[in-house]
């Protein structure tokens, strides 16, 4: 059974926040967890808070420290290559979001065009401005 989506906001209530903190985060380290044991590969998690001077590595520290010292081996290119910052990670979904509003552009301008042919609306002129591939798309 799905869960409810949760509002995220900002928690007031200090004790409230820590809770719900951990509880995230014990959340976290599970699915982390899971991740390594159902693909087999080397899965970790460093965790900052407010409330510990220290971050937390989870689930195994050792397996954390052999993803980092495996990764300062790779060589510059390869680490560019799996890297990602918010700015391209950004600029991908601004893409894909363009890319879905051609192709709901499209299909509103063909609704369209049907609406108005079926219901006698249509300008006379209206089909002979449309392209070949347009014309297809409306049969």
């Amino acid at each position: 059974m799905a869960r409810k989506k949760i509002k995220l906001a900002y928690i007031r209530d200090d004790a409230s926040r820590k809770a719900t903190f951990k509880k995230r985060k014990n959340g976290l380290m599970k699915k982390v967890k899971e991740l390594s044991i159902l693909y087999g590969i080397d899965s970790s998690a460093v965790v900052y808070s407010q409330y510990d001077t220290k971050p937390e590595v989870g689930p195994n520290p050792d397996v954390t420290r052999r993803i980092i010292a495996r990764f300062k081996q790779m060589q510059e290119m390869d680490k560019r290559k799996n890297m990602m910052n918010q700015k391209s990670i950004l600029r991908q979904q601004i893409v894909k979001v363009e890319e879905q509003l051609k192709k709901q552009n499209k299909e509103n301008q063909e609704k369209e065009i049907m609406i108005q042919s079926m219901y006698g609306s249509l300008p006379a002129d209206c089909l002979q401005n449309l392209s070949g591939t347009d014309l297809n798309g409306l049969l």
